[in-house]
């Protein structure tokens, strides 16, 4: 009976996701506290596991609680003081309130504006004489309440009964998750990783140090983003500048949305306090420095892959979870897509969750040098070769790049999912590509010193290599390439795709006394005809080194080479650096 395990189809995956996007959407009441609760014990664990090496778990556990969640009561009970102290403060900014409407006004007057204005006015009022009959006069319908007797005195706290209570569920989580952090991972991972134990535990553990690490350094951004933002505002002479530091502080977690709140409140009052327009333009000014600094300097420097996930797919993620689950989705978004992103990635069947919303490349670099060939998008490629050549040794773009871009051609065209000239034009593409590469590669090979004085490696009899190219042009030019990366070494090519007959070849082999013979013979194409001709000449010249090049890397070469050595190959080579390092070490 088969044992393999089954493997699900596009359908199945897509109804368990549907499935589970319900789950989510029906028990957000019970899993909202649950994920809140955990992103906290992710926080604290880090403080918690520091101080249980001194004080014991649970003393770990009890004072940083204590000391987290007075500071976060103390910050809010401060929060809405403040509030309500700007409340009482707002009646005395009316005089500049005033002033500046009026200066708007008077930028509008005759304008645009008022013609807008205008125009507005006169549509309501010409809708509003189709709507009302002549003559109707229409009165106002009061409605009255009745005073309930015996209503409670208590009815104000009514509102606050569900958000205290959620947040003592989460509370009480999160101290009892990190008090039992260790039994419970243990249990998740008996659960969850019954015979999958090395793959669920790399699973948690990037999951949780991604998370722990991204919302700590995302922490220590918005501590920094809002001592900055309160000194700022103390200089301009906002008021309350402690409120807007700590407001836009805590609205950074929130992505996207929070810093744009963060920055609008403070303006907002900086319009109504201050006078004249050049304090509230110093401050939206001051705002748009610090974002762009927060941007650009510190989370590069901090914690710029430390979420892993795509600016796009960050941005459908918050839109997802938003809709989902509200506004504590929206604060939550973030955590939730790196977790999303990590299961994508070990967990099979949900491998394109972590290919759609992950940071790292979608295609490795050889498939998209190969798909912007494809596509005729020539100058993509180009930008492909140049990163390569800048950022990796020069001669390592032959097998990065052009030779895979070849066996993947031949792969298709043999499996008709490519025309012959389709492949031809690839071809003709690989070939100028390759000739501008040649040059920028030439251009950055420093000139040797002491050329006039030391010996030239020219100067030694060059050992005399026959290239044979099994299969026509494509091997051909990756027999071009071969000669490209030897050409600093005593070595000369001469390359052939004239078809000939094994007979003849040993002939001009034996004629031309070449000690070396390469045959390139690009996968997936069978190597049946190349065992044959490695045979016969290897049982006619047996002195004769004789390499064959199954190139494009081994991930590419399915047939076994075992057939090739057997037949008398000295070396099967997958890269041509290979073959380059083959040729360097034979006896001269």
């Amino acid at each position: 009976m088969d044992q393999s395990p089954q493997i699900s189809t596009p359908w199945q995956t897509f109804a368990g996701c549907v499935l589970v996007v319900l789950l989510l959407y029906w028990a957000q009441t019970v899993l909202v506290p649950v994920a809140l609760a955990l992103l906290f014990t992710f926080v604290l664990s880090t403080p918690v596991a520091w101080l249980e090496r001194r004080i014991g778990r649970a003393a770990a556990v009890l004072t940083t609680a204590i000391l987290v969640f007075t500071l976060l009561g103390l910050a809010s009970w401060a929060l809405v003081h403040q509030l309500n102290l700007l409340a009482e403060d707002l009646p005395h900014y009316r005089a500049n309130i005033f002033a500046k409407v009026a200066d708007v006004r008077g930028a509008g007057k005759g304008g645009s504006v008022e013609k807008l204005q205008e125009t507005v006015d006169d549509i309501k009022t010409r809708l509003a004489e189709t709507t009302t009959p002549t003559g109707t006069l229409s009165r106002p319908v009061v409605v009255t309440s009745e005073h309930i007797a015996g209503v409670s005195g208590f009815a104000w706290l009514t509102p606050l009964v569900g958000p205290l209570g959620t947040a003592g569920l989460v509370i009480t989580m999160i101290i009892f998750m990190l008090l039992e952090r260790r039994d419970l991972r243990d249990r998740l991972l008996a659960v969850i990783g019954h015979g999958h134990l090395a793959q669920t535990t790399r699973a948690f553990d990037e999951a949780s140090n991604r998370v722990s690490r991204q919302l700590l350094m995302q922490s220590l951004v918005n501590l920094i983003y809002g001592i900055a933002a309160g000194i700022g505002l103390y200089l301009l002479h906002v008021p309350y500048p402690l409120l807007w530091a700590v407001l836009a502080a805590a609205l950074r977690f929130i992505p996207y949305v929070g810093p744009l709140l963060g920055a609008a409140a403070p303006t907002l009052v900086s319009l109504a306090a201050l006078t004249g327009w050049l304090g509230p333009l110093l401050v939206l000014g001051l705002f748009v420095v610090l974002e762009l600094f927060t941007n650009l300097v510190l989370e590069t420097i901090l914690y710029a892959d430390a979420a892993g996930v795509s600016q796009v797919g960050l941005l459908v993620s918050v839109a997802f979870w938003t809709w989902l689950w509200g506004p504590l989705g929206l604060l939550m978004a973030t955590p939730l897509t790196v977790c999303l992103v990590v299961i994508g990635k070990h967990v099979r069947g949900l491998e394109f969750v972590a290919t759609l919303m992950s940071d790292a490349g979608a295609l490795a670099v050889d498939h998209a040098y190969y798909q912007r060939v494809l596509a005729r998008d020539m100058s993509e490629a180009a930008d492909l070769v140049d990163t390569h050549l800048r950022t990796q040794p020069p001669r390592s773009v032959y097998d990065a790049l052009f030779v895979p871009a070849l066996s993947y051609a031949k792969r298709d065209r043999l499996a008709h999912r490519l025309a012959t000239e389709e492949e031809t034009e690839i071809l003709v593409a690989s070939r100028e590509l390759l000739l501008d590469a040649d040059e920028r590669i030439r251009d950055r090979q420093p000139e040797p010193l002491g050329a006039e004085s030391s010996p030239p490696a020219a100067s030694l009899e060059p050992r005399r290599v026959f290239g044979y190219a099994s299969n026509g042009v494509a091997d051909e030019l990756a027999l071009d390439m071969l000669a490209r990366v030897v050409e600093d070494l005593p070595v000369t090519i001469a390359i052939t795709s004239a078809r000939m007959s094994a007979s003849e070849m040993i002939a001009m082999v034996r004629e031309q006394r070449m000690s070396v013979v390469c045959f390139s013979d690009l996968p997936p194409s069978t190597s049946s005809k190349t065992r044959y001709y490695v045979k016969r000449l290897h049982t006619a010249l047996p002195e004769t080194h004789i390499v064959v090049g199954r190139w494009a890397g081994a991930s590419t070469d399915e047939e076994p080479v075992q057939g090739l050595r057997d037949a008398g190959a000295a070396l099967v080579a997958s890269t041509l650096v290979e073959v380059r390092a083959y040729l360097e070490g034979l006896p001269a």
